[in-house]
């Protein structure tokens, strides 16, 4: 029979010597860890039957480590060890799921005790998840047809990535199936709801707060507070994604404020980024600044002024602070940024674009070895996670943390895994996106997209006077028909953007101050 395996988390851990002797006696194989930050590090590469965790320890505390030990795996046991008694302490411990509960100092046999309860009922746990699950599954169902704003549909949408990340750890996947099933239901009638409103909302009627609004309306007001901030937007992050890496930001941040915001349409770089950065919608950009804006269809970079554009912006709303951009695109501009990014504290803004999640999407698509690696949203939330735990990007947080810079963290837009193809003809300045099309001459099956006769609707350019644009729904993808089946099969389960989704229209916007 295997040992059980604990990990114990104490920053006192070398005063538990006798305990993980008396544990060793009797079968167990305790890990000893000294923080929360390594304990998730460590839960993340190894396997734990239990965590012994301390509450009170400094930097990422009991409190907080429990949180994000739930948010990688609900379904490992945790007992919460501490000196305190406090009330609220054990309130907020037992409603983040704890095993059980123990004050110290605890003698060997007590945690022998716990363990053999826990672990003996270790597979309710997961019964618990399922009976939970099918009770909230009706109210889920239910609540689809009273989603009447924007705000009701970004509630919704939290909850689903919240059950989606509970039942994947689930060794029966029958749940997990059953929750797809529901987020499609979910995403179609998303489509209709965007198809009704979006309109108004891009020309100024009652609609959220959208790709070329965000800056005024939420990241000038943190600029206000005159401290040194960082701006980091990191192309392609899905919602589900920030929930993914939050925790290994929360050992150099907290958060302040965590909200979500909607892209505009098309959900691509070219548009939504541009949009964000400019202050201005599509169509205003290509007005205003007819040398900075390329068609689908032209050659060349069509994110190559951004820094242009919000200096423009800048100017326009009267905000006279120094501010720097940076791109990051390559492993040599992230460590030349690390080590010159004291010189950049004076500033009220430095912004940073970081490309590497556009980058796995793209490769996802590019090569078998990462389509192997990111087969499903389970798979593609642990492949960014394990990039962020290793990338420049956090040495990046802590040394800008370290500095006392603010974090203002967001995305352009996420990405959605397409499995149903959707044939579609165009003429040959038709774009090449798989969620979106724009040309003058398209046949489409109009079950299958949002079709905009009139760009200027929508607040998009036209390249001609009979342009359109039509968005993909749900989850599928554009294929041409020429040597339709090769590309049916290539494309199917990558990730892509440009279409509807909840996946790529609502993503987070997110305010931190440095611990």
């Amino acid at each position: 029979m295997d040992r059980i395996k604990i990990l114990w988390v104490d920053d006192e851990i070398e005063m538990l010597k006798p305990h993980f002797l008396f544990l060793k006696e009797r079968g167990y194989e305790a890990t000893a860890c000294t923080n929360g930050q390594d304990a998730l590090d460590l839960i993340q590469d190894q396997n734990f039957d239990v965590i012994l965790l301390d509450e009170n320890m400094p930097g990422l505390n009991g409190l907080e480590t429990l949180q994000e030990i739930k948010n990688r795996k609900p379904l490992l046991p945790v007992v919460m060890i501490t000196k305190n008694e406090e009330e609220q302490i054990m309130e907020e411990a037992i409603g983040a799921k704890i095993s059980d509960y123990l004050i110290k100092p605890v003698n060997p046999h007590q945690i022998l005790l716990s363990l053999k309860k826990i672990l003996d009922h270790k597979h309710l746990i997961a019964e618990k998840t399922t009976q939970n699950y099918q009770k909230e599954f009706g109210k889920l169902t239910l609540s689809l047809n009273d989603l009447k704003t924007h705000e009701d549909w970004i509630a919704h949408f939290e909850k689903l990535i919240h059950w989606e990340m509970e039942l994947e750890y689930l060794d029966d996947s029958s749940m997990l199936e059953i929750f797809e099933s529901q987020k499609k239901e979910a995403n179609a009638l998303f489509a209709k709801f965007i198809e009704r409103n979006y309109s108004n909302w891009i020309n100024g009627t009652d609609g959220p707060l959208l790709s070329h609004q965000l800056f005024q309306k939420q990241v000038l007001p943190e600029l206000k507070q005159h401290k040194p901030t960082l701006l980091l937007v990191i192309d392609n992050l899905r919602y589900d994604q920030w929930k993914t890496i939050r925790s290994e930001i929360l050992s150099h941040y907290t958060v302040d404020k965590e909200n979500a915001y909607y892209s505009i349409l098309p959900t691509a770089t070219q548009y939504a980024r541009n949009a964000f950065f400019a202050g201005l919608t599509p169509l205003e950009i290509q007005k205003q600044y007819p040398q900075w804006w390329k068609h689908d269809h032209e050659e060349g970079g069509k994110n190559l002024h951004e820094e242009a554009l919000l200096k423009a912006q800048c100017a326009r709303l009267g905000m006279n602070r120094p501010f720097s951009y940076h791109k990051i695109t390559q492993l040599n501009q992230s460590q030349q940024l690390i080590k010159n990014l004291q010189n950049h504290s004076h500033e009220g803004l430095t912004v940073v674009v970081y490309n590497f999640v556009d980058m796995i999407s793209h490769a996802k698509t590019e090569m078998e070895m990462i389509k192997e690696l990111a087969s499903d949203n389970k798979a593609y939330r642990s492949l960014s996670l394990s990039w962020f735990k290793n990338s420049p990007l956090k040495k990046l947080l802590s040394k800008a943390a370290s500095l006392e810079f603010q974090l203002l963290l967001t995305t352009d837009h996420g990405t959605i895994n397409v499995g149903h193809p959707s044939a579609v003809i165009g003429d040959k300045e038709t774009s090449l996106n798989l969620r979106y099309k724009t040309g003058k001459s398209l046949t489409f099956d109009s079950k299958e997209v949002l079709d905009c006769e009139d760009p200027k609707s929508f607040k998009l350019p036209s390249v001609s006077l009979n342009s359109r644009y039509i968005f993909a729904k749900e989850d599928h993808y554009f294929v041409y028909k020429n040597n339709y089946n090769h590309f049916v099969n290539f494309f199917k389960n990558t990730f892509q953007h440009g279409g509807i989704s909840l996946e790529e229209m609502i993503v987070p916007f997110v305010v931190l101050s440095p611990r």
